[in-house]
């Protein structure tokens, strides 16, 4: 990793959102390029391409409610539609207006929700919006073991035993090549600040959310007004090339990129591959 957590928050700021602090960046110049991050890390995950990326464009991520140096409150009603909301009040707060979408995981759920309110709207403030590795759709997404008991019944109670053996367990499986111990450590220490893995449970329901708005979500990729793209770590068991394969099925109009030898996150496994597709689809 190019910052440990510590530097990545000393250069970040806080704004309120319904009466929580959130944590936010902004750096760089050039067009507005906003980065969603995904469940269960933070927006530490583009902090490999940040540097790289922050000499074309004028960055902006946060921390969603619930994840990284955000807030964490235990009675909220999570949601990756309210995720949407946090990131319109937060571009809002920075008075960004036209922007592109780099997404990750969660993260392309929030950009399918942004997409489909640009429809309600008839507005065109995305300009382009480029998915790394998630699950839109529900179908074809494929959830670990840990994810499949958080979202059962004794979900709270895997949440309280949380641990860091655990978190190595059942992370580690979604990558081809896994992040050091060190990285590791430090993906852990972000679940963990303001006790997040106590709410884990309630942030795992967006996977019924992502079924309950299948419709809609999709209705908002296949009527993109915006170009689209997909940059995807095939061998992902969560949302690899099966996901890659469905993708292109669905929404035949957006460009695809596959890396090989990959899992989850290609911004932090292989991110000069990641970075190269991405270029190439904002020059097409």
């Amino acid at each position: 990793m190019h910052l440990d957590p510590a530097n990545w928050k000393s250069n970040g700021q806080f704004f309120d959102y319904q009466g929580h602090s959130i944590f936010y960046k902004v750096e760089g110049s050039g067009p507005p390029l906003v980065l969603l991050h995904g469940f269960p890390t933070s927006s530490w995950d583009w902090s490999v391409v940040w540097s790289q990326l922050k000499n074309e464009f004028r960055l902006v991520t946060l921390d969603f409610i619930g994840f990284g140096f955000s807030d964490k409150p235990r009675d909220y009603p999570y949601s990756l539609t309210d995720q949407a909301e946090l990131t319109e009040q937060l571009l809002l707060h920075v008075g960004i207006v036209d922007y592109h979408l780099l997404t990750h995981d969660i993260g392309d759920s929030v950009a399918q929700e942004l997409l489909a309110r640009q429809l309600d709207r008839n507005s065109n403030h995305i300009l382009s919006c480029c998915f790394l590795n998630g699950g839109l759709f529900p179908e074809t997404h494929r959830p670990t073991r840990t994810q499949k008991l958080l979202l059962s019944p004794a979900g709270f109670l895997v949440s309280r035993i949380f641990n860091y053996r655990l978190f190595k367990k059942s992370f580690s499986v979604i990558f081809v090549n896994p992040p050091t111990d060190e990285e590791l450590k430090y993906h852990f220490e972000l679940i963990m600040n303001n006790e997040g893995h106590r709410i884990a449970h309630k942030l795992i329901q967006y996977i019924r959310e992502r079924k309950t708005k299948r419709g809609r979500w999709l209705n908002a990729l296949q009527r993109a007004s915006c170009p689209l793209a997909l940059i995807d770590g095939i061998d992902d068991p969560v949302s690899g090339k099966h996901m890659v394969d469905r993708y292109r099925e669905l929404v035949p109009q957006s460009q695809v990129w596959e890396i090989e030898a990959c899992g989850h996150y290609p911004q932090l496994e292989k991110p000069g591959e990641a970075l190269e597709a991405y270029v190439k689809f904002r020059n097409t």
